[in-house]
């Protein structure tokens, strides 16, 4: 953990609030650069990246050993970027009646563990793309943004986003046809 001293963790815990505003801002950059590469938009990212920043100033004092807070921090990241992702594919409201409506409901619990092995089909073929095909198909296809705001937002031509997607769709379906439970 080079880019913090197990002293400044360590005051940190103590609740030392210098310390922890060294500890957060330290930790920012490591943190951002990590969900950069797991979430589906760089404002997803930030989003995320600030929740796990958010939860280490409130809860340092709770972290057991000092070298595990790279892994802690990451795995808050990891947390905050799935459950953003699963937000998007689960519809806008993730079903959770935040619309003021009532949370769609399976119509049976073998309907609902079926969608749940679906979606952990497809969440688990599109985490194995490589990583710019899988910021294009999240980005175009889940998040539904038009292919120049994608192009332009990743820094690609258009004709290179539309390769991209188009590879990444392939390489979905053939890995969806082709593992168990096709």
């Amino acid at each position: 953990m080079g880019w913090v001293s197990e002293q400044l963790v360590e005051a940190a815990q103590g609740g030392d609030r210098e310390s922890i505003t060294a500890l957060v801002q330290g930790a920012h950059p490591h943190v951002r650069r990590f969900a950069d590469h797991l979430c589906a938009s760089p404002q997803d990212a930030e989003d995320a990246a600030q929740e796990a920043l958010i939860v280490l100033y409130r809860k340092i004092g709770s972290l057991r050993a000092t070298a595990a807070l790279a892994s802690w921090m990451f795995r808050i990241v990891r947390h905050e970027c799935l459950r953003r992702a699963r937000r998007v594919l689960n519809g806008a409201d993730g079903g959770d009646g935040a619309d003021g409506g009532a949370p769609a409901l399976a119509a049976s619990a073998e309907e609902e563990v079926l969608q749940r092995l679906e979606a952990e089909r497809v969440a688990e073929a599109i985490r194995a793309l490589p990583d710019v095909q899988r910021r294009v198909l999240i980005l175009r296809d889940v998040l539904g943004h038009p292919g120049r705001t994608v192009a332009d937002g990743l820094g690609l031509s258009t004709a290179a986003m539309k390769s991209h997607l188009h590879r990444a769709r392939t390489a979905v379906r053939l890995r969806l046809h082709h593992s168990p439970g096709a």
